[in-house]
This record gives structure tokens, C-alpha cells and sequence, in this order.
């Protein structure tokens, strides 16, 4: 197998390889403004060496997960897990040298950042055995390695700068080679920009920028002029792994695209400004409509579901115990499915009734409650972790079997509530259905899985916001819970 790809050819049609094992062992700093043709070069970078090596894309715009499609990479919804979630996945890839892009679009800056040093850090923590070649490409850099405090919180950019300076630094023995791309020098950190041997660098039109650039790629500093007359998706090579002088590329094209585009030019609409302003004002008197309760993000997979994927290579054919195993769980799932879902309702409220079962997290939780399953013949086939954080949630508040009928409009009205929040809703609502006293703040807490009461105050806060829920407190201090659309209330008890 060839380790060298063509990115491009000079002015002249002279092809410009890269030497992926020289880059592994280098690394690649690319930089060039906006609309130079960083993500292009990126993209064709990736698309040339798919077949290569494998590949670990942080992705804070979700340009890049256009590559699932053509080449197989999976793609990871960052806003979609927590932290452990994500730390566990970063432990799979590298175990399973799967090809994945990590998509963070959906988050804000600060999150961003710490979502991504748990990610990098968790690979970058794996056991020796697993210190398999990986080119770890991250685009807008800047984000992550900033060279200076900015807008985003202390705590964000501490760790967000320690995962990235040890992917530069210390990355290529565990076998983690870096490719940052970045809008500006300047604002990335130096230790971070340092530790590149290759770079690739595009049009840049400040001059701060413009010096550092020709600084890295060996030029006197008059020459810096020409960074600036750089065509969209040319850069100038220089390194270990593209050449020993400096070189003109024309990046060569690509066969995914990004999602975001250069917006075009589009015609303006006709209307007559008569029209135009009464299209403006129009019912602007109005509010808009307020759903009546806040529904939680839709998750696409649950951590596990990708970790199965993940490990179970789902390209290749099984064999030999593989083989044995599915077809012991392909034969478990053809038993009678109210059998199964009797016992998995068995199992949960087994597990609710341990001590101190709502402290630990609910991945720790689902992945015990699975090994119980096994260990039963039970087939898990089709519940993932979502489901089983509800149903867990509901055995906590000692509801049996969810699905009797007593439970029906308890359980549609729960749809609007968070997952976190689920089980102590489930345990004031049946309360309330009782005709009981509302649990305390301390036992809530339990339920919660915190040792503050202060925090259950803001869940009530929370729950009572959305109407969910209706506090009230009378002159004496006793306190009362209710459930509007249930139509009942808890008895009155001090709080």
C-alpha cells in the first residue's frame, strides 16, 4: 500500500504528494482567512487517506461529517452525550481504530471546548497496546488553543489548551499525529503552532500574521507579500512530508461536500414597499405561540449504540465466537417480547431498590443492567439508553409496570419532561395521585442523586416554570405539590 497522496499540483501541473507516514511522525499546521480554502484542503486531505490511515475529525462547524456517506466514518452528535458518554467513546476509538467525526456544531463555544478535550484526552489516555497510527484533524484551532483569554470561561480554555498541547506535544508516541488548520497565527497558542514540521500556508491578509507565516515557511520577510496574493485554494507547502522548499499547490478537487456554502447572489424580491411594510408589521402585536412544555433535544444514537457500532465494525462479516454470539442474541430476541419486557421491568425495579442507586451515572446503570439481562437469556435488542434512563426513572418512584393503565396519562404528560428530571416528577405526581404528602427536600435530593437540597428548589423552580407542577406554600409553611393536568395534589406537610 502506497503512504504517499497527491493533495494538488504546482502552477505548472506538477503533482504535490504528501508522505502520510512522514506526517504521522511531523505533523501539519495549515493557515490561511476565511474563504482561502482551509476546510477544502482538509477535506481532501481526509478523502486521500481514508484508505490509509486511520482518521479522528473535530468538527466544530459539522462540516465534515459528509465524509459517513462515501468513506464510512462515524459521525458523533457531541451535544448528544455527557461527559462520561464522550470520554468512553474516545476510549472505544482508539481501541477499535474507527474513523469518526466528532460534530460539535450544535454547541456553544464553552462546550465546544471541553467536549473536545475530554475526547482528545481520552484517546490520548489509552493503554500502549492501543497506540495505533491516527491522524487527529482539527479545524479552527484557534477555538481550541487560543493564544490568550478571551470570551470563554477560564476553566474552558485550561483544559481545551492542555488536550490540544498534548495532542501537538506529545501525541506522535502514543501514535496521534495533529493537523490544525487555524484563520490566524496570532491568535493560537505558540507551543501548540510549534510543534508543526509541515506547513501548508493560504492567503492571510494581516501583517502580523503574514511575518509569522513567512517566519515558519523559511522566507525573508519582504517576501511575506506574496502570502497575500494567494488564489482561493492555493497555499504554499513546506515540510518533511510535501517538500524541502517552499512550493506552490493548487489543492486538487474533492467528492463530499460541506454543508455550509459560499451563500450566492439571489434575486430581490418584487413586492412594492406598500407590501413590504405591511408584511413587516403585520400582527406584530402578537406573541408567538409557547409550547405548552419544553421538549428535550432528540438524540439520534445513545453512547452505547455508537459503542456497539464501534466495536462491532459493522462493515466486515462476522466470524467464528462473533458469529455464535449473534446468532445467541439473534435467537434470545425471537422470544416472546412481553416475556422479555416483563423481565427487563423485573430487573429495573431490582436495581431501583439498591442503596444509593441514584448516585452513579446512568451509563454505569444501563451497562449493569444489560450484563443482568445477558446473564438472564434476556434479549436487549432494541432498548438503548434513552429508554431505559425513562423506565429506570419510573421504577425509582415504585411504579411497577408503567404500561398498566393507571399510569397512561402520568406517562404521556412525562414525554415533556427531561430525563434528569424524570424520577423526581414520577415520585411527586404519584404522590399526588395518592393523595400523599409531598417527599421532603432531602429525599428528593436522594432521588435527584444530589447531596444538595438547594438544587432540587431549582428543579421545583424549573418544573413549576414550564407548568408542569404548581408549588404552594401557605402561611404556616406547609407545602403542597400539584399536577395541573393531572388534576391532583399532594397533601399539605411542612416542607
Amino acid at each position: 500500500m502506497s503512504a504517499s497522496i497527491v493533495i494538488g499540483e504546482t502552477p505548472r501541473g506538477e503533482p504535490i504528494e504528501i508522505d502520510i507516514k512522514e506526517l504521522l511522525a511531523t505533523r501539519l499546521l495549515v493557515q490561511g482567512n476565511s474563504g482561502s480554502g482551509k476546510s477544502h484542503l482538509l477535506r481532501r486531505l481526509l478523502e486521500e487517506s481514508a484508505g490509509i490511515v486511520q482518521q479522528v475529525v473535530i468538527d466544530p462547524e459539522g462540516d465534515f461529517v459528509s465524509l459517513a456517506e462515501e468513506f464510512g466514518h462515524v459521525v458523533i452528535d457531541g451535544a448528544a452525550y455527557g461527559e462520561a458518554e464522550i470520554v468512553r467513546l474516545g476510549a472505544r476509538i482508539r481501541q477499535h481504530r474507527a474513523s469518526v467525526v466528532l460534530a460539535l456544531d450544535e454547541l456553544e463555544i464553552d462546550q465546544q471546548m471541553k467536549c473536545a478535550a475530554q475526547f482528545l484526552n481520552a484517546m490520548f489516555d489509552a493503554p500502549r497496546e492501543q497506540w495505533y497510527p491516527a491522524l487527529v484533524v482539527v479545524d479552527e484551532a484557534q477555538m481550541f488553543a487560543p493564544a490568550a483569554a478571551g470570551e470563554v470561561s477560564e476553566e474552558a480554555r485550561r483544559i481545551s489548551l492542555g488536550a490540544m498541547t498534548n495532542l501537538m506535544c506529545r501525541g506522535r508516541k502514543r501514535g496521534l499525529a495533529g493537523v490544525i488548520a487555524t484563520q490566524r497565527l496570532a491568535k493560537l497558542a505558540k507551543n501548540v503552532a510549534a510543534e508543526a514540521s509541515n506547513f501548508l500556508m493560504g492567503r492571510t491578509f494581516l501583517d502580523i500574521d503574514m511575518v509569522r507565516a513567512a517566519d515558519l515557511l523559511g522566507m525573508e520577510r519582504r517576501q511575506a507579500e506574496q502570502i497575500r496574493d494567494l488564489a482561493r485554494g492555493q497555499f504554499l507547502g513546506l515540510g518533511p512530508a510535501i517538500a524541502r522548499r517552499p512550493v506552490a499547490v493548487n489543492i486538487g478537487e474533492v467528492r463530499t461536500g460541506a454543508k455550509s456554502v459560499t451563500p450566492g447572489l439571489v434575486p430581490l424580491p418584487t413586492a412594492s414597499t406598500e407590501d413590504m411594510r405591511e408584511l413587516l408589521h403585520d400582527n406584530l402585536h402578537v406573541e408567538p405561540e409557547r409550547p405548552e412544555f419544553p421538549r428535550p433535544a432528540p438524540r439520534t444514537e445513545d453512547a452505547e449504540t455508537v459503542a456497539r457500532r464501534i466495536a462491532a465494525n459493522e462493515m466486515l462479516e462476522p466470524t467464528g465466537a462473533q458469529a455464535r454470539d449473534r446468532e445467541a442474541e439473534r435467537q434470545r430476541a425471537e422470544a416472546d417480547p412481553e416475556e422479555n419486557r416483563a423481565a427487563m421491568v423485573e430487573i429495573m425495579n431490582e436495581m431501583a431498590k439498591e442503596e444509593d442507586c441514584t448516585f452513579q451515572s446512568s451509563t454505569t446503570l444501563f451497562q449493569d443492567f444489560t450484563i443482568r439481562c445477558r446473564m438472564k437469556g434476556i434479549s436487549v435488542r432494541g432498548l438503548d439508553a434513552t429508554m431505559f434512563r425513562r423506565g429506570f426513572a419510573a421504577a425509582i418512584a415504585g411504579i411497577d409496570d408503567p404500561d398498566d393503565e393507571r399510569w397512561l396519562d402520568l406517562q404521556n404528560l412525562a414525554k415533556h419532561v427531561p430525563d434528569d428530571a424524570l424520577a423526581p416528577f414520577y415520585v411527586i405526581a404519584r404522590a399526588a395521585m395518592d393523595g400523599k404528602p409531598c417527599p421532603d427536600d432531602t429525599e428528593l435530593a436522594r432521588i435527584y442523586g444530589t447531596s444538595s437540597p438547594r438544587r432540587v428548589q431549582r428543579l421545583l423552580d424549573y418544573l413549576e416554570k414550564d407548568g408542569l407542577l404548581v408549588v404552594r406554600t401557605d402561611f404556616s409553611g406547609k407545602r403542597s405539590v400539584g399536577v395541573p393536568d393531572l388534576g391532583v395534589t399532594t397533601t399539605a406537610v411542612e416542607a
